[in-house]
């Protein structure tokens, strides 16, 4: 019988990502996205279940409430996984497999939703949370001259004349 580390590390190894097994049955994969450029995801066999945790973003700089509202009621459209917040109110995807489940399917449906959950909510969150922040960097690039190419998602939060 194969164990359920082996269906993973076989799992994983289908795929082309960037992946470190940092001790027996623990995992680190790196998922590329488009909005967030990478999405490191931990993934732990333990005794009982897999463990899956992403950071997703940083605790936010305003409009928490709004933001954490935002993010429960995408919890009700996930799978797998679902937005957390830690103590430092940084923001994660986490969740629980049932070991009898790891399987190659469920795992590449389980790291697409992660993927697709951190990358498709992010510009989001940052828009929510960051605002203020997004609109200063608008003003700093514009007025050294400095590229503005990876603020283009947030030009309406750029200044009139930008």
């Amino acid at each position: 019988m194969t164990s359920p580390a082996d269906l993973l590390r076989d799992a994983l190894a289908a795929h082309d990502l960037d992946v470190e097994e940092t001790a027996p049955g623990r995992f680190v994969v790196v998922l590329p996205g488009e909005r967030k450029q990478r999405t490191t995801v931990s993934l732990v066999v333990g005794e009982h279940a897999l463990t899956v945790q992403a950071f997703v973003a940083r605790h936010v700089d305003e409009n928490a409430e709004a933001v954490y509202r935002w993010l429960l009621e995408r919890n009700l459209r996930t799978y797998g996984v679902a937005f957390a917040v830690d103590h430092l109110g940084d923001i994660y995807l986490t969740g629980k497999l049932p070991l009898s489940s790891v399987t190659p399917d469920e795992v590449d449906r389980l790291l697409g939703s992660v993927l697709e959950y951190a990358d498709g909510s992010f510009n989001t969150i940052l828009e929510l949370g960051f605002a203020s922040s997004i609109r200063k960097e608008w003003d700093w690039r514009l007025s050294r001259g400095e590229p503005t190419q990876n603020l283009e998602a947030f030009r309406h939060l750029a200044p009139p004349d930008a």
